[in-house]
């Protein structure tokens, strides 16, 4: 139970590092998403329920934060859902490498920014490249370069 709040507590710390730190870290238009990766790791970690409820809660704020009713909440409690299914053979002493960081964020943001890609240009209307390039495609990069930071520093 006390894992519980220290998770709950973690996440809330995410978002808002998300909104306050990572939200204002731009280069040309696309920045990282860590949200996405602690969503990750929450259904890599302790299975699809914790990791698509997390994605759902987590994401539930940041489309309070954002004005983007639904398409966090949705794309975030799908990547937990998703990323659950596929279970860690000792998931207590889940430990993951730099370069497994940096390919399993790409390949995980690209999905995700995709997906989110997708649903803002149908909700808005728009069909700009920026999209494809900067929040897409970019961003997943930008994402995939913080989970290999974030790895380098968890293993030290």
């Amino acid at each position: 139970m006390l894992s519980f709040f220290r998770q709950t507590a973690f996440g809330l710390a995410i978002v808002a590092a998300q909104w306050l730190i990572f939200g204002r870290l731009r280069l040309w238009g696309a920045y990282p998403d860590a949200v996405l990766l602690f969503v990750a790791w929450l259904g890599l970690r302790y299975g699809r329920r914790y990791g698509a409820v997390g994605g759902f809660g987590l994401g539930l704020l940041m489309d309070a934060i954002y004005g983007t009713w639904g398409i966090q909440m949705f794309t975030k409690t799908l990547v937990g859902f998703l990323l659950g299914l596929f279970p860690a053979q000792e998931r207590e002493s889940l430990l993951i490498l730099p370069r497994q960081a940096f390919v399993g964020g790409l390949v995980i943001a690209l999905v995700h920014n995709g997906i989110m890609v997708t649903l803002l240009a149908l909700e808005s209307g728009a069909s700009n490249r920026s999209l494809v390039t900067a929040l897409w495609i970019g961003s997943a990069c930008y994402t995939a370069g913080l989970g290999y930071l974030a790895a380098l520093l968890r293993i030290r």
